[in-house]
């Protein structure tokens, strides 16, 4: 999973790769078009017309599809869930808030959060794969506050679901050499619900393509650390000119590995992670 710092980022931003900047006049077109299409679905809400509130939420998914680009763009390409390309199916915008209805772990449902079907910081992008497991469903945590229009709260609510513009929840997820996606170790039995509910509901495990690929690069990265340890004791014991230069090229595949626009580079990440070496930890800092 990745964060993604989507508060501080917008589609006029001109420094993030692989993004032509959006020009202020079409960016706040196209928030006035958000405006007016909520607008017009509190009046059939209002109405008691949800099934037209529905339709019409439908009807307009041209509009957030105008920032899949932009928002794929904040993340390298990557699917913000898995962390991967192609691995993980074709990309959607994903709604973090269901815009119709809304699944709780039991499976009732309520109304969804129709409000922010157009509200941009609601969006992440997502392969489909996930996407269409995760469906509607967004469990809180019993006795957690529950939004609506009349009272709108998402701020005090405890979702199950991990988010990857939270920090503190990407932060939440890890992995092992096996290829799963895990809780971080020592987290509260809390997240560590959060964090198996997230993985089963958006099959971060169950896909064998993702899972296998999650192994390659942990045994790429495992590689690399057996030779960095080699090289390593070769220069401490006699200042070998070549072990040197054997360690700052191992130095930089890890780096490449590790880098945000590297395919599964939290794997990477968690196993040097995992074998507490302190003059590799820098390399993840």
């Amino acid at each position: 999973m990745i964060w993604i710092d989507l508060e501080n980022r917008l589609p006029t931003d001109t420094d993030i790769p692989g993004w032509t900047a959006w020009s202020q006049e079409k960016w706040d077109a196209w928030l006035k078009r958000s405006q007016e299409l909520v607008s017009e679905l509190a009046e059939l809400e209002a109405a008691g017309q949800r099934e037209a509130r529905n339709a019409l939420i439908d009807a307009n998914s041209w509009h957030w599809a105008e920032l899949k680009p932009w928002l794929l763009a904040l993340s390298h390409g990557k699917c913000w869930f898995s962390e991967a390309r192609e691995l993980y199916s074709h990309y959607d915008v994903e709604h973090f808030r269901p815009k119709k209805q809304a699944k709780a772990l039991e499976g009732d449902e309520r109304d969804g959060y129709w409000w922010l079907a157009f509200n941009y910081m609601n969006f992440r992008a997502c392969g489909n794969v996930g996407n269409r497991k995760k469906g509607g469903w967004f469990p809180l945590r019993t006795g957690s506050m529950c939004s609506t229009y009349a009272a709108q709260c998402e701020e005090s609510e405890a979702p199950y679901l991990i988010d990857p513009i939270d920090e503190d929840d990407v932060q939440l997820l890890a992995f092992n050499e096996e290829g799963n996606a895990i809780p971080r170790p020592g987290c509260s039995d809390w997240d560590r619900q959060r964090v198996e509910e997230t993985v089963k509901r958006l099959k971060l495990n169950e896909h064998p393509a993702l899972s296998d690929e999650r192994r390659k690069v942990w045994q790429q990265v495992d590689n690399l650390i057996e030779q960095y340890n080699k090289a390593k004791a070769r220069n401490d014991l006699a200042a070998n000119p070549a072990a040197k230069e054997k360690l700052k090229h191992i130095r930089q595949q890890m780096r490449a590995l590790i880098s945000p626009k590297a395919e599964l580079s939290s794997v990477a990440k968690w196993c040097v992670k995992l074998r507490n070496d302190q003059q590799l930890l820098h390399l993840i800092a």
